[in-house]
């Protein structure tokens, strides 16, 4: 059993690395439909190189056994508490959508006045809007929001849906306006259409919906597969107005 789910761990990797790496179609079926001789091949001609080994067998048993990988790191950050350990310790947690206990290691390194609070503060906004926590979410973007990495971020489109749920809908268009980039941001702009709809705005609804739609005529391959799901939305939303 231990020896499929490594088979499944490998296969799952490589096709995560043609992915990633835009490499060639033939890859895929290589990989997909030779399960063993497959994933072989192509990590031994694409991945594989001594420095990288030891890297690529822990991302490996990551994925077969994530909790392997927090116990791993919780026993380091006993033997040396650091700021760097408890937030590896803390992402690890987030893979593992384990939210409150990610919470606690983030705010942890908050006490740390030595080390710049950003990234901290930026994983707490995602992991409170997880939790659906909006008063926690909008607590710690107010935080960061005259950061410049903040503007057109993930975390400022989650600090906009958390104003809309804590009902200050004036604020939260302010955020969520800020996320309408052209050929970019198809599912946060989608939200911001839903949101024009929920307060009978439909004409900027539409307009908006409509720019998404002439937008995706122009998408890559990679792009049309990854947004497949928010286009067809938006074709049905039109479809209704």
């Amino acid at each position: 059993m231990i020896r499929y789910y490594l088979v499944i761990a490998i296969q799952g990797y490589c096709l995560y690395h043609i992915y990633k790496n835009r490499k060639p179609y033939y890859w895929y079926f290589l990989v997909f439909f030779i399960p063993i001789v497959g994933p072989i091949i192509y990590f031994i001609t694409n991945i594989y190189n001594k420095r990288d080994a030891e890297k690529i067998q822990n991302e490996i048993v990551s994925i077969i056994n994530p909790t392997k990988r927090i116990r791993d790191l919780e026993k380091t950050l006993e033997f040396s508490d650091t700021y760097a350990n408890r937030i590896a310790l803390a992402d690890a947690y987030v893979d593992n959508g384990d939210m409150p206990n990610a919470i606690h290691n983030y705010k942890h390194t908050l006490n740390d006045i030595d080390q710049n609070d950003l990234y901290a503060r930026q994983r707490l906004v995602l992991c409170y809007f997880q939790l659906e926590d909006y008063v926690g979410v909008a607590e710690c973007a107010e935080k960061i929001i005259n950061k410049s990495l903040f503007k057109g971020s993930k975390q400022q489109f989650c600090y906009g849906l958390a104003l809309r749920e804590l009902g200050q809908v004036d604020k939260a268009e302010e955020q969520l306006k800020q996320i309408d980039r052209p050929y970019s941001n198809y599912n946060e702009r989608l939200e911001l259409a839903k949101f024009y709809l929920a307060n009978s705005r439909v004409s900027e609804a539409k307009e908006l919906l409509e720019e998404i739609s002439s937008e995706s005529g122009h998408m890559t391959k990679p792009n049309r597969r990854i947004y497949k799901n928010t286009v067809n939305e938006v074709e049905r939303l039109l479809k209704t107005l």
